[in-house]
């Protein structure tokens, strides 16, 4: 969905559903919380993420991620909670598996994604490191200031590496043995929220091409920076599952 960006100001005269979102980069936690509207086709407004905004602070909370407000209710921040709200304002497509044991599965395998120390967590971790390090990932300026903001220390950059390695060969092992089932999607025969967050945080490692996902070259090169180690876990079955998602069920051009 192509949007323009609204204030503040005019986002709490607003009913429905608002989300603060970061402007032109492909923030994997902004882009899924972005699918999963899409695919339930409910329409919100996107405020852009200011850091230093006190009128934002105090309307949203003002998170590093995504932040959904519909109506008067309470900010929603994190994916668990605007997943959740989703769910509730859009049933169907349902996201989120019924049967217990297998909603703790996708509340399991999307944590592993996004939640702290999963995949995009420590992806992030490790782009910092190496910026410090000047082997890659973000520039050095970049990096220390990312790294003062989401707690890096040199014992958590060292250990990045290998729990991006860890999490890659996990769903690319789960993959595989879904496509053995018959299926192309990480949970059960069908779409769930887990196939959403599993191809947005492809981006961190391949982003989607530029016509496709315009964005900056430093930004680009930065999260195209792998080691030896991680490209070799980056197994082509990770990248086939993210392009069918976005050619079955996601929309693009991204829209920043």
């Amino acid at each position: 969905m192509a949007f323009r960006y609204i204030g503040v100001d005019e986002a709490r005269q607003r009913s429905g559903l608002r989300m603060v979102v970061v402007g032109d980069v492909p923030s994997p936690w902004g882009e899924a919380a972005k699918g999963i509207l899409h695919i339930k086709g409910i329409e919100w407004a996107a405020v852009r993420l200011v850091y230093d905004s006190e009128a934002l602070r105090e309307w949203a909370g003002q998170r590093s991620g995504p932040v959904a407000i519909y109506d008067d209710e309470r900010p929603r921040a994190g994916w668990a909670e605007i997943l959740l709200l989703a769910e509730r304002l859009a049933p169907e497509p349902q996201l989120v598996p019924a049967d217990p044991a297998d909603r703790a599965l996708l509340f399991g395998l999307s944590h592993e994604l996004c939640g702290e120390a999963g995949l995009g967590w420590s992806r992030r971790l490790q782009l910092i490191h190496a910026g410090l390090q000047q082997t890659g990932g973000f520039p050095e300026a970049v990096a220390k200031y990312l790294g003062r903001k989401y707690g890096y220390t040199d014992r958590t950059g060292a250990a990045s590496t290998a729990r991006v390695v860890a999490l890659l060969g996990m769903l690319a092992r789960r993959l595989k043995a879904q496509h053995e089932r018959g299926s192309r999607y990480y949970l059960g025969s069908s779409l769930t929220a887990a196939d959403v967050y599993g191809a947005a945080f492809m981006a961190l490692f391949r982003p989607l091409p530029p016509e496709q996902c315009p964005m900056s070259a430093s930004t680009r090169a930065a999260f195209e920076s792998c080691d030896a180690v991680t490209a070799a876990a980056l197994d082509p079955v990770l990248l086939e599952h993210r392009d069918m998602m976005y050619a079955q069920h996601l929309e693009l051009p991204l829209s920043l």
